[in-house]
């Protein structure tokens, strides 16, 4: 990514483009550096756009597809390496964290269900994101291990016994371990504060490195 503060102006930009000429109803609150970093671990992102106000709620339909279609914008936007998707997050109305307490509590029900059977437990297929967030909420059952599975839009995480066999093809494709699996985030020396929901239109810069704000009436 470029230089971390230009970055967050070009997304300021994109925002104030869609408050204007594409009509949205929006405030948005931009925050770059280590302010935006995910508490959860869950995200590895560098720029967090927030918003909220009377369209927001247009942005979750389908399960949050508008805030995944702002998300590639923005990448492509700041042309990003696909391993770098993640460093640009947008979310609305905290959908994000309602998103994940929903992972949280299906990921105990799999467990169960795993410890009980004995057998492995398939999600729902997911977007790549989803499926790296899901891995990160079951690393704590350190008796079971996971793995994905499929292929494009078919791919889903696989919950396993702790004692069993994962086929190798599935294994191959990078699955967590038993108390194995990668860290929960990204070290991120950058500076970075938050700045407030702008006002009218316009976008005031605010916070220590990042918070552009601006909204539509």
């Amino acid at each position: 990514m470029e230089d971390l503060q230009q970055s967050a102006q070009r997304i300021a930009d994109l925002m104030k483009t869609l408050t204007t000429a594409g009509g949205l109803r929006l405030k948005f609150r931009i925050t770059a550096g280590a302010g935006a970093e995910d508490p959860d671990g869950f995200e590895r992102r560098d720029i967090y756009v927030e918003m909220k106000g009377p369209d927001a709620a247009l942005l979750l339909d389908r399960d949050g597809e508008g805030l995944r279609a702002l998300e590639t914008i923005a990448s492509q936007i700041l042309r990003l390496d696909p391993m770098e998707l993640e460093r640009v997050s947008f979310d609305a109305n905290d959908f994000k964290a309602a998103k994940a307490e929903q992972f949280k509590t299906s990921a105990a029900n799999a467990a169960e269900r795993v410890r009980e059977s004995g057998e492995p437990y398939r999600f729902q297929p997911m977007s790549s994101r989803e499926r790296r967030i899901l891995h990160l909420v079951l690393k704590q059952f350190d008796d079971l291990k996971t793995a994905s599975s499929g292929e494009g839009p078919r791919r889903c995480v696989v919950l396993y016994p702790g004692d069993y066999n994962i086929p190798p093809e599935e294994r191959e494709r990078g699955g967590f371990g038993n108390r194995g699996g990668r860290g929960n985030g990204r070290g991120n020396d950058r500076g970075g504060g938050r700045g407030g929901f702008g006002g009218g239109r316009g976008g005031d810069r605010g916070g220590n490195r990042g918070g552009y704000g601006g909204n539509r009436r």
